[in-house]
C-alpha cells in the first residue's frame, strides 16, 4: 500500500501544474543555481545547479559564451530533475521568472548582436586609468570593475571594436536580452555599470553628458544612452519569454513562452533581497569568490573613497558597497588540501591493515562539507588574534588594497604560534579582512549599522563564520535559514514581487459595485520591496543574529593591524613572483 501523499507536496503539486510559482536562476563565479518558490516565497520547492569557473585567457579573466548557454541549461534541467523527483510532475510554465549573475564587467555587441570581445568579468583590473580619469570627471568612486570604466579602458587603447559597439551590458543584462528580446535592466545592476540618480533611478544625465563630451572627439559614435540598457525598479515588469528564449534555457521544448520576467539583477542586489536588507541602517555580507558588503544609507556620505562604491538596492535606493575581488576561494583550495589528506591517510591505513574503522582513523572518502566543518570548529579554538599568522587570500587583484594582480600568501614571524586552530583562523580572518579595511572608511564617515546580515556556503556552519564575521565588523550578524540558498532564490523572491505588483495594481482598478476603487491592495504594493520582504518573505523566518564578543574585536583589531603592516609583503611578492607565461 503507497504512503498518503502530503498536503504540502500536494499543494506545491498544485502551484506548479498551474503557474503559481517563480523561477530564479542565478549566474555566480563558481556555480549557476536555479530556485524555484511557490505561493509562499520564502520556501523554496526545488533547486538545480551546475559548477563552472572562470578561465585566465590572454591575461583576462573570462567565462566563454558556449559555458554560460551549457551551464544555463544543465541548471535548468537539474532543477526540473529535481522537481519530478519531489512532485511527479515537470513544468511547462511558471508565474514569473528572474534572471541574475555577477555585476559589473563588459560585453560589447556590434548591430548585429555579435559580441565583439571576449566576456571581461568582474575580476579583471586592467582598467585603472580609465577608472582614475573617470573619478576625476564625475567627482565619484568608478571602480576597476565597473562596466563604464572597461568601456573607457578601450577608447584610451584605442581598441578596434571601439568603432563597432552599439549595445553593452551585463552578464544578467545579456542573459535577459536573449531571453525576451529586450535590453533592460534592473537598477541595482545598473549601478554598477554606470552612476544613477537618486532621485530618477536611472542614469545620471549630467555625468553621462560629461561622458559623451570627453569622449566626443576620440569615439565620436560613442552615445551612452544609445549604448546602456533600459532601468527599470524591481516590481516593474521586464518582458516575456520569446519562443526563442524558452528554446535556450530548456531545448526538451517543454518550457512555454509568454512568461513576464522581472528585471535582471546583479549578485549584489539579490544577495540584499535574500538577507531582506533594503532598508536604511541594514546592510549584508555575501561571501563566495569575492566577498561584498552593501550598507544601505540614510545621507549621501560626504567624501569620495576609492575603497567605496555608491550604488543601489532593487528598488533604487542608495546603498555603499564595498567590493573586495577576493573571497572564499582560498579558503576553499585549503580544504581541499585538507580533505585530500585525509582521504590519503585513510588510503595509506588501510593498505598496512590499520583499521579504517577505528575512530581515530579518517574515513576514505570525506564529504567536503564535513571537510569545511571541522576545519571551521577547530578555528574556534584559535587565538582571538590566530596567534600572529597572517593569510591573504590574494588570487586576483585587489584594488581596496592596491593590487592589480594577487598572490595567495601565508606569512608569520617565528614567535608565533603555529597550530591548526591558529591557521584556520588566520584563513577565515582573511576572508575578512581586505572587507574590514573597507568598511573602517565607512564607519569614518559616520554611517550607523543596526545589524548586519550575511549568505553564502560559508555560514552554513552555524556560528562560526558568522562569529568572526561580528568580530570584524564589531556589529551583530544576523544569518537566516534561507542564507545558503543564496542568489538565486533572491532573483525568484524578486520575481515573485512582480506577480504580486501586477495582482495588487489589477485589484486596485477594479471598482466595487458602488463604482469605488479599493486602495489597499495598491497600497500593499506602493509600500514597496521592503514591506514585501518584511511582510511576505521574511515574517516567520528563522534568523539566528550573534552579537561581537569583545575578546574577538580586539583579537580581529590586532591582526588587522599586521595585516595592513603585511601588505607590504603581499606587494613584494606580487613584483617577485610572475605568472606563468610573462616576464618580470
Amino acid at each position: 500500500m503507497s504512503e498518503p501523499v502530503a498536503e504540502s507536496t500536494l499543494k506545491a503539486r498544485d502551484a506548479i501544474l498551474n503557474g503559481r510559482t517563480s523561477l530564479g536562476i542565478e549566474l555566480g563565479s563558481t556555480r549557476i543555481k536555479a530556485c524555484l518558490i511557490g505561493d509562499d516565497p520564502s520556501t523554496v520547492l526545488a533547486v538545480g545547479s551546475h559548477d563552472w569557473e572562470n578561465e585566465f585567457v590572454d591575461r583576462m579573466w573570462t567565462y566563454s559564451i558556449d559555458d554560460v548557454w551549457s551551464g544555463l541549461q544543465a541548471a535548468y534541467a537539474d532543477l526540473i530533475a529535481d522537481v519530478e523527483q519531489r512532485y511527479g510532475v515537470r513544468p511547462e510554465t511558471y508565474g514569473a521568472i528572474g534572471v541574475s549573475a555577477m555585476m559589473h564587467g563588459y560585453l560589447a555587441f556590434d548591430a548585429a548582436g555579435e559580441l565583439l570581445v571576449p566576456f571581461r568579468t568582474w575580476r579583471n583590473t586592467t582598467t585603472g586609468p580609465a577608472a582614475a580619469e573617470l573619478t576625476e570627471l564625475f567627482g565619484v568612486n568608478i571602480p576597476l570593475r565597473w562596466s563604464i570604466a572597461h568601456l573607457h579602458q578601450a577608447v584610451i587603447d584605442r581598441e578596434p571594436h571601439v568603432a563597432q559597439i552599439r549595445h553593452i551590458t551585463t552578464l544578467a543584462g545579456y542573459l535577459h536580452w536573449r531571453l525576451t528580446g529586450r535590453s533592460v535592466l534592473g537598477v541595482g545592476d545598473a549601478s554598477g555599470m554606470f552612476p544613477i540618480d537618486a532621485a530618477t533611478h536611472d542614469y545620471d544625465a549630467e555625468l553621462v553628458a560629461r561622458y559623451d563630451g570627453l569622449v566626443a572627439s576620440t569615439a565620436p559614435g560613442l552615445k551612452l544612452t544609445e549604448l546602456l540598457p533600459h532601468v527599470l525598479v524591481a516590481g516593474s515588469p521586464a518582458g516575456e519569454l520569446t519562443a526563442d528564449g524558452a528554446a535556450l534555457l530548456d531545448p526538451s521544448g517543454a518550457l512555454q513562452p509568454g512568461i513576464v520576467l522581472c528585471p535582471p539583477e546583479g549578485d549584489a542586489g539579490t544577495g540584499m533581497v535574500a538577507t531582506g536588507a533594503v532598508a536604511p541602517r541594514t546592510g549584508n555580507v555575501s561571501a563566495g569568490t569575492s566577498i561584498f558588503a552593501m550598507v544601505v544609507l540614510e545621507r549621501p556620505l560626504e567624501n569620495v573613497h576609492h575603497e567605496l562604491d555608491l550604488v543601489t538596492t532593487p528598488a533604487g535606493d542608495p546603498v555603499a558597497m564595498v567590493h573586495c575581488n577576493n573571497g572564499a576561494s582560498e579558503l576553499a583550495a585549503w580544504a581541499g588540501l585538507f580533505g585530500r589528506f585525509s582521504a590519503a591517510a585513510a588510503s595509506a591505513a588501510s593498505a598496512s591493515g590499520a583499521s579504517v574503522a577505528a575512530p581515530s582513523a579518517p574515513s576514505a572518502s570525506v564529504d567536503s562539507d564535513a571537510v569545511f566543518d571541522v576545519l571551521f570548529r577547530e578555528a574556534l579554538d584559535g587565538e582571538a588574534d590566530a596567534g600572529g599568522l597572517l593569510a591573504y587570500n590574494y588570487l586576483a587583484g585587489e584594488p581596496i588594497a592596491g593590487l592589480t594582480e594577487g598572490r595567495p600568501l601565508v606569512a608569520r614571524t617565528p614567535d608565533s604560534r603555529f597550530t591548526l586552530a591558529n591557521f584556520m583562523r588566520a584563513q577565515l580572518y582573511g576572508v575578512f579582512g581586505t572587507l574590514a579595511l573597507g568598511m573602517r572608511v565607512l564607519a569614518d564617515e559616520g554611517v550607523a549599522l543596526d545589524r548586519m546580515f550575511a549568505h553564502g556556503g560559508m555560514f552554513r556552519t552555524a556560528g562560526v563564520a558568522q562569529r568572526f564575521l561580528a568580530g570584524a565588523l564589531d556589529a551583530p550578524v544576523a544569518v537566516a535559514e534561507t542564507a545558503s540558498e543564496g542568489g538565486a532564490w533572491g532573483i525568484a523572491v524578486l520575481a515573485s514581487y512582480v506577480s504580486y505588483v501586477s495582482e495588487a495594481t489589477s485589484d486596485v482598478d477594479e471598482p466595487d459595485s458602488s463604482g469605488n476603487t479599493s486602495g489597499a491592495p495598491g497600497s500593499a504594493a506602493a509600500s514597496g520591496l521592503d514591506a514585501y520582504l518584511r511582510d511576505r518573505v521574511f515574517a516567520g523566518a528563522g534568523i539566528q543574529t550573534t552579537d561581537p564578543d569583545p575578546a574577538d574585536v580586539a583579537g580581529f583589531a590586532a591582526y588587522l593591524d599586521r595585516y595592513r603592516a603585511g601588505l607590504a609583503v603581499e606587494r613584494a611578492a606580487v613584483e617577485a613572483l610572475t605568472l606563468k607565461g610573462t616576464t618580470a
